[in-house]
């Protein structure tokens, strides 16, 4: 044999016996550890008083059987004439969230207003986006949005953040980033 395969066989062997010194695979059937002791109460069960079941009795103006007719007090008793008013309506609700800025708006800004799609279709990480007839140059780039911590972020190609809204009723306002000059958005 030659020298080269002999000392690769040694190697082998060398590597082989460490890493079965290593393993635990080799080893007898260990003991498996105890089951914990069963916790102790933390406070020692007092005796409680007898406990004893009584029916209810009948609320007031109730007979004690329930075939009886009331008495004759209550029976006669006169109806309040007048109700209590109604409970006021309740606010309108406002949805938030992602799902409630999708759909088409009136974009309006200083250079004047334009239609802004905010689309629920995935572009990456974010969601497409588009415009038509925005005088503002930086508010016809936007082509991708995004709904972050209660904001609507508009973004430009790139990733560049166009405008940052917040729902405000049904409307959308905010600032363009560059400028900051106003922005509002409404159906």
């Amino acid at each position: 044999m030659t020298r080269g395969f002999l000392s690769k066989a040694a190697c082998l062997a060398l590597a082989a016996s460490v890493g079965a010194c290593a393993s635990n695979r080799f080893e007898g059937p260990r003991e498996r550890p105890r089951p914990q002791a069963a916790l102790e109460p933390a406070t020692p069960a007092l005796p409680a008083g007898t406990v004893t079941s009584e029916p209810l009795a009948p609320p007031p103006g109730a007979s004690a059987a329930p075939g009886e007719p009331p008495p004759q007090s209550v029976a006669a008793a006169p109806s309040p004439a007048l109700e209590p008013p109604p409970p006021p309506a309740p606010p309108p609700v406002v949805a938030t969230g992602r799902s409630a800025v999708v759909g088409s708006w009136n974009a309006t800004d200083a250079a004047g207003s334009c239609k802004v799609s905010l689309s629920s279709t995935p572009s990456l990480d974010l969601y497409k986006a588009t415009t038509a007839g925005c005088g503002n140059k930086d508010l016809a780039k936007v082509s991708a949005w995004d709904f972050r911590d209660g904001e609507v972020y508009l973004y430009q190609p790139g990733g560049t953040v166009a405008a940052r809204l917040r729902q405000a009723g049904g409307s959308l306002d905010g600032a363009l980033s560059k400028s900051g000059a106003p922005l509002s958005l409404a159906r």
